[in-house]
């Protein structure tokens, strides 16, 4: 699934220049991406996170339509400067320029959430761990300014995500680390079925 991930981006990435206006093309390192320029930089994340929100691997890529902005920004920066690992992303990310972060993300926050397909069932019970999640994440699970949606985030993304902080395999918000530690796989996997659930 990565390498086929990896060639669709390739062919994604040759696209967007081809398709993009010469001015597009010349962006000047530092210099206000037009619109153009973030639609044609975007083809490249649809290659994985999908053309219609819904990602190409559900289970190991996130949803990125209608994510808090502030937490797309604050992840890209963190795969441009080695804080969070993913060779895929770490390597689109450092091919951007700095100012087309925060266009970027305003361009898939103003996206419309993805239905979730193939959520398994949620438990009959709120998950008490639940409580210490929504002073971030909101009574909702809609996110706040900082931090991302997770209601209705991908049941398998979520578990494994939850399982490397807990592992110390993904240490880019210490807090999540000191949080996931706290919980067993068990009462991880709960809570991810329960968010996943979530509209």
């Amino acid at each position: 699934m990565l390498s086929r991930c990896v060639s669709t981006i390739i062919a994604a990435g040759f696209a967007a220049v081809l398709a993009a206006p010469a001015q597009a093309q010349g962006t000047q390192p530092g210099a206000q991406p037009t619109p153009a320029d973030i639609e044609a930089k975007a083809q490249m994340c649809a290659a994985c996170h999908g053309a219609n929100g819904t990602p190409l691997d559900p289970k190991t890529m996130p949803n990125i339509w209608g994510q808090q902005p502030y937490y797309i920004l604050t992840q890209l920066v963190h795969y441009r400067n080695g804080m969070r690992e993913n060779p895929v992303m770490a390597s689109i990310a450092k091919t951007l320029q700095q100012s087309d972060l925060r266009p970027l993300a305003a361009y898939f926050a103003a996206k419309p959430w993805p239905a979730a397909s193939n959520t398994p069932a949620a438990p009959a019970e709120t998950p008490k761990g639940l409580t210490m999640c929504t002073p971030c994440h909101q009574a909702n699970f809609q996110g706040g300014i900082s931090w991302p949606r997770v209601a209705g985030l991908n049941y398998d993304y979520m578990v494994a995500a939850m399982r490397s902080f807990a592992n110390e395999e993904r240490t880019n918000n210490m807090d999540m680390v000191k949080i996931m530690k706290l919980f067993s796989d068990s009462e991880r996997d709960a809570m991810a079925r329960y968010l996943a659930a979530l509209k």
